[in-house]
């Protein structure tokens, strides 16, 4: 956690916007997400790795260079920003955002450094709850859906029990909370939400 933390104290206050150049140090990470170019389609994608100012996208699609892509990450939101290159598998994005937002986006990365280091969703540190009514509907990214159990449950994910297993970083609905599977179980699926929830909201989206 120390070296994670000091990894990210080290982060300017400010971006100089230009092709590539990187004023942050950046983050390793893996989550999912899908972007829109200027020509409104949108793709889905993996981000590699990220800071305050850029971000490397993993997909087959190679925009143009310089082109405005809106960006939506799991557990991040919705970022902006114009393609600095592009590489094989994938490009380059530099941020347009506020100092505020950038330091908003510095403690999300932070939180996720973090989390990669102590193993989570392994770590308890997160509230274990009940739900009123184990018993939910699983539906995948393709529409299928699925009568499930589930057998553990924090703020940050669950474990279920269903006889289809999603293979891992599958997106999937559990009522009507998003997220992805990160680990297969004996007799299921280890589910990370794609956002950090409190017992209200959580309990309020699964029943």
């Amino acid at each position: 956690m120390k070296r994670a933390e000091t990894m990210l104290n080290t982060l300017p206050k400010t971006l100089a916007v230009s092709e590539d150049r990187r004023h942050f140090k950046r983050v390793s990470i893996d989550l999912l997400g899908r972007f829109m170019l200027e020509d409104q389609r949108e793709y889905p994608c993996r981000i590699d790795n990220m800071s305050p100012g850029d971000v490397a996208i993993v997909t087959p699609v190679e925009p143009a260079k310089g082109e405005r892509v809106i960006l939506y990450a799991d557990q991040i939101g919705r970022l902006e920003g114009n393609v600095a290159r592009c590489f094989r598998g994938g490009f380059a994005l530099v941020l347009n955002a506020t100092e505020r937002k950038r330091e908003k986006l510095a403690a999300q990365l932070m939180w996720l450094a973090n989390r990669s280091e102590l193993s989570l969703p392994e770590d308890r540190r997160h509230e274990r709850l009940q739900p009123r009514n184990p018993i939910i509907r699983m539906v995948l990214d393709d529409g299928r859906g699925y009568e499930v159990r589930i057998n553990d449950l924090s703020l940050s994910g669950a474990a279920i029990v269903c006889a289809v297993r999603p293979a891992i970083g599958s997106r999937i609905t559990l009522g009507t909370m998003t997220g992805r599977v990160v680990r297969q179980l004996e007799d299921g699926v280890a589910v990370e939400f794609s956002s950090l929830q409190t017992r209200e909201s959580l309990l309020d989206h699964l029943g």
